[in-house]
C-alpha cells in the first residue's frame, strides 16, 4: 500500500487512562506497549511513543512546541513514580513504563516476529556496543542499522529529514531514538507522519545503559523509586536545578489534582 494511503501514525488505538497537566496517558504497562507495537509492526502501521516524566511536564509548560509534539504522540506512558501516582489519583491502573525498561521486551518481540530495528542517537560507539549486547541476548534480532547524528544536531533540519529517509530505506520497522528530551520528541514528531510505516520510540539513555556507557541505578533503588537520587548524586550541578523545578511542579499538580477525578490537572 502506498504510504500516502496509510493511516496517520498519530492516530491512537488506545483509550485515555489519565490526563496529567493536560497530557493524556494511554498505555498502562510494558506489556501493553509491546503488544501495541507488535500489532502495528506486523501490519506495517507506524506510531510514536513518548514516556512522560516530571521533567517533560516542566518542559511542556514552558515550551509550546514541546507541548504540541507530545499532543501528537500516538502513545504516551508514565515514566517515573510521581507521574504514576498522579495518574492513580484519577483512578487509573498503570505502572511505571520507561524507555530503559522497554528495550529488552521490545527486542524479544521483534526477534520473534522478524521485525527489524534501527538505532538513532547517542554515539556510534555506544550504538555498536548496545547492538552487540542485544544480538547476544536475542540471536534472531534483526538490526537494520544505526546512526549517531553529529554534535549540534537539529531535529527539525533537512539533515534530520534525510536521516529519517535513511531509516525507512533500511527496511526497519521500529526506530529507537536516543537523543534525549526535547530533541528526540521534536525529531519523532517531525518525521513520523512522513514515514508512516515506522514505529518510533523515544528512549533517552537506554542504549547507553545497555552498552555500559552510563550506569543505571541499582535495581533495589529502582524498586523503591529512588532512581532520581542516584542520578542526582552522579551529576548534582546539572540535575539539581532541574529536580528543583520538577519538585515545584509536582507540588502544584498534587495540590490541584483531587483524588478520583479525571481530566486536566
Amino acid at each position: 500500500m502506498p504510504s500516502s494511503f496509510m493511516p496517520n501514525p498519530s492516530e491512537s488505538d488506545a483509550s485515555t487512562l489519565a490526563i496529567i497537566d493536560g497530557q493524556k496517558l494511554n498505555l498502562a504497562t510494558l506489556e501493553d506497549v509491546v503488544e501495541h507495537a507488535r500489532a502495528r509492526g506486523v501490519a506495517g502501521r507506524g506510531f510514536s511513543l513518548f514516556t512522560l516524566n516530571l521533567d517533560h511536564l516542566v518542559k511542556r509548560r514552558s515550551n509550546p512546541a514541546f507541548r504540541a509534539a507530545y499532543a501528537s504522540a500516538t502513545y504516551v506512558t508514565a515514566d517515573g513514580a510521581p507521574v504514576v501516582a498522579l495518574a492513580r489519583r484519577q483512578g487509573a491502573e498503570l505502572d511505571r513504563t520507561t524507555g530503559a525498561d522497554l528495550v529488552n521486551p521490545l527486542c524479544a518481540m521483534a526477534a520473534q516476529e522478524g521485525l527489524s530495528l534501527y538505532f538513532f542517537g547517542s554515539s556510534n560507539e555506544q550504538l555498536a556496543g548496545a547492538a552487540k549486547v542485544l544480538l547476544q541476548k536475542f540471536p534472531n534480532l534483526k538490526i537494520a542499522g544505526w546512526e549517531a547524528p553529529p554534535v549540534g544536531f537539529d531535529p527539525l533540519s533537512p539533515a534530520a529529514f534525510a536521516a529519517a529517509d535513511r531509516i525507512t530505506a533500511s527496511g526497519a520497522r521500529f526506530c529507537l531514538v536516543a537523543l534525549g528530551a526535547p530533541k528526540q520528541e521534536f525529531f519523532v514528531d517531525a518525521v513520523s507522519a512522513r514515514h508512516p510505516s515506522i514505529g518510533f520510540f523515544c528512549i533517552g539513555a537506554a542504549l547507553d545503559f545497555i552498552a555500559g556507557g552510563q550506569a543505571r541505578a541499582p535495581r533495589w533503588m529502582q524498586h523503591i523509586h529512588l532512581e532520581w537520587a542516584w542520578r542526582l548524586a552522579s551529576n548534582p550541578r546539572r540535575l539539581a536545578p532541574r529536580y528543583a523545578r520538577c519538585a515545584l511542579l509536582l507540588a502544584d499538580l498534587v495540590w490541584h489534582s483531587p483524588r478520583g477525578r479525571s481530566g486536566a490537572c
